[in-house]
């Protein structure tokens, strides 16, 4: 089994590669800093693949694509976790930055995805997993740019999965919520802390992971991760007047953070 993950030098995305290597898989790992990859590709052993690529270009975004199939075999999962956040006002955030962020965020995954789908329709089988946001279903204030491209990415997401109903290849949309990784414990810092910041749950990558690829291989459609804020899609009205009421003010107009 092939698995391509983007956004695999840290976080999620590290967790990611991890997990399914453990289980057996052939990975390939995608992120800018080639330093890292190449770490983790040593620590795992086994058969992985580092691909440096800078998925924000729309033409690098691909490029690597057909190397890594001939060296692997064809994606059978396609993992979409690659993205960057920015924390700031609206009124203070560059439009170009932001607009860099959706082209990371959205433009990029709805490009891998078009790349491997024709294959995998070809064989009736595969499986891409869109790594979205609970943004998407109780949007932040502070992360405009941020919400939107993840709200994007899971509305694609979520619909691509009935688009595909009887083809064999499946997608899972993950959402995750508060999860202790270096884009989340420094996005977090840009809050000013209160009570109810101090009583918000938080999961970590490792688990995430393992709920992801039984997920995958259940074929269910979403995960919601922790698992407490697994109402919220039921009651999006009542969990968005709570984020909205109760989120921190920002701290200084200064924020970005990449994974």
């Amino acid at each position: 089994m092939h698995v391509i993950v983007t956004g695999a030098s840290s976080g999620i995305g590290e967790a990611l590669v991890r997990e399914y290597a453990a289980a057996g898989a052939s990975v390939t790992l995608v992120a800018r800093r080639t330093e890292l990859l190449e770490k983790i590709a040593k620590e795992l052993g086994g058969t992985t693949r580092v691909v440096a690529a800078d998925l924000g270009e729309p033409i690098a975004g691909t490029a690597w694509l057909p190397a890594a199939v001939a060296a692997l075999g064809p994606c059978d999962i396609l993992i979409n976790n690659a993205g960057v956040q920015i924390v700031k006002a609206a009124v203070d955030t560059d439009p170009d930055k932001g607009e860099q962020l959706l082209r990371l965020n959205v433009h990029s995954p709805m490009r891998l995805t078009v790349a491997v789908l024709p294959a995998m329709l070809a064989r009736k089988s595969g499986c891409i997993i869109d790594v979205a946001s609970m943004a998407a279903i109780t949007p932040t204030p502070g992360m405009y740019y941020y919400n939107a491209s993840k709200a994007a990415l899971a509305a694609a997401s979520e619909s691509l999965r009935d688009e595909l109903r009887g083809t064999g290849v499946h997608v899972l949309t993950v959402y995750p919520g508060p999860v202790h990784t270096a884009m989340g414990d420094a996005g977090i810092t840009n809050y000013e802390k209160t009570t109810a910041s101090r009583l918000v749950p938080w999961g970590t990558t490792e688990e995430l992971a393992r709920i992801v690829r039984r997920a995958a291989e259940k074929k269910r459609p979403r995960v919601i991760y922790p698992r407490s804020y697994a109402l919220t899609r039921y009651f999006p009205n009542l969990s968005r007047w709570f984020v909205g009421r109760f989120t921190p003010r920002l701290k200084a107009p200064d924020g970005e953070r990449t994974p």
